[in-house]
């Protein structure tokens, strides 16, 4: 499976009809995360990024000076990246957040700005995990 964005055109910025229609029914899961995130921080500014022709297009929230989240539009999927923080970080690990999540958060290498972490979106069950993330990456 690519890892590429399905909206690889850096002339053509997406639209969210654009995500609709290619997701089709993981498009639920997408609109429900972006609600979390601004009920959670409605003063969030969301942005489409084309950090050039290996990736594609994403979109991010964040606040004023920091992503919150990415989504990673792809083939038939959506992923969803954090970046953690070491505060966070050792929060998540105490949390009863799903052991893959805190699997990869560990094995991820550390940055200056901290740890990231992508999980791709499959269903519903992956919403409260997400929730905790968005919660936890807004405190630190």
């Amino acid at each position: 499976m690519t890892d590429i964005s399905i909206f690889p055109d850096k002339t053509i910025k997406p639209t969210f009809n654009d995500v609709r229609d290619q997701l089709g029914d993981l498009y639920p899961l997408w609109d429900n995360i972006y609600n979390l995130v601004y009920e959670k921080y409605p003063n969030a500014i969301e942005e489409w990024n084309y950090p050039g022709k290996n990736y594609g297009w994403s979109f991010r929230i964040k606040d004023k000076k920091r992503a919150i989240l990415y989504f990673l539009p792809r083939e038939n999927r959506f992923l969803v990246a954090f970046v953690f923080g070491q505060k966070a970080y050792d929060e998540i690990m105490q949390t009863d957040i799903a052991e893959s999540i805190k699997t990869d958060l560990s094995n991820a290498k550390k940055y200056a700005e901290g740890r990231g972490v992508r999980i791709e979106i499959n269903d519903e069950s992956q919403i409260k995990d997400i929730e905790k993330l968005i919660e936890i990456k807004l405190k630190y």
